[in-house]
């Protein structure tokens, strides 16, 4: 089976520095059917104005993601960890027992725009770390790159959840595939661009669940870039 949940119908605000769009629900957006899928609980569209971002908070017991997109976003955290991540990098910080961190657009004259992806771990109470790599386009292009997993397969980084994120950079009819084993489900989020997912077809923002389906087949349509999640 195959649901598509459409850009548009996103949870969201424009905070004049801050334009987010939630596809789960997250802060003031709650919808009881749209809570996460699987482990899966946030994905969160973030453009975010130059010079501004988000102040030192906390997490815990939280695997989250960053993919930037456009721009540069700056992190600091209270494990002494910081640095600026640009499209190619992703970065990946488990809160664990319990982390500060700030976020940041990095640049005084452009706006960022990432996303901010949050996967429940298998366990809590884990030492928190932090991790980040870059992905050369190269290595995404008409594949599936993958780039975070539970044991770093293939250079990516790791996560404390039964979860494989992959990126993918196709062209107009590019493909690519990825098989689901048994009992494996998957998410694709449509970061820019327009595809095909299994023959329907799919915009910027767009994204959609899979279950009890045999693999994810991706064509694209324009230049796109995609986000595939494989979950337990």
């Amino acid at each position: 089976m195959l649901t598509i949940r459409k850009a548009n119908e996103r949870g969201g605000a424009n905070h004049g520095w801050l334009d987010t769009k939630h596809t789960f629900s997250f802060a003031d957006y709650y919808d009881p059917r749209h809570m996460g899928f699987r482990a899966l609980r946030v994905i969160n569209e973030d453009k975010v104005l130059p010079g501004r971002g988000f102040g030192t908070h906390s997490h815990r017991d939280m695997e989250i993601v960053s993919y930037v997109l456009a721009g540069a976003l700056a992190h600091k955290d209270s494990m002494g960890s910081g640095g600026v991540i640009q499209p190619g990098d992703v970065q990946r910080m488990s809160a664990g027992t319990g982390v500060m961190h700030s976020e940041f657009n990095a640049s005084q004259q452009d706006p960022v725009h990432f996303l901010q992806i949050w996967i429940m771990p298998d366990r809590e109470g884990v030492k928190p770390s932090y991790e980040e790599k870059r992905f050369d386009p190269a290595a995404k292009k008409g594949k599936l790159k993958l780039v975070a997993s539970p044991d770093g397969a293939d250079g990516s980084v790791v996560i404390n959840a039964d979860a494989k994120l992959y990126a993918s950079l196709l062209g107009p009819g590019e493909k690519a595939e990825l098989r689901l084993g048994q009992g494996r489900f998957s998410w694709v989020h449509v970061a820019r661009g327009e595809v095909t997912l299994n023959g329907q077809r799919l915009g910027p923002g767009d994204g959609a669940a899979l279950s009890d389906e045999a693999k994810v087949a991706l064509e694209g349509v324009n230049d796109a870039e995609v986000l595939v999640f494989d979950l337990a």
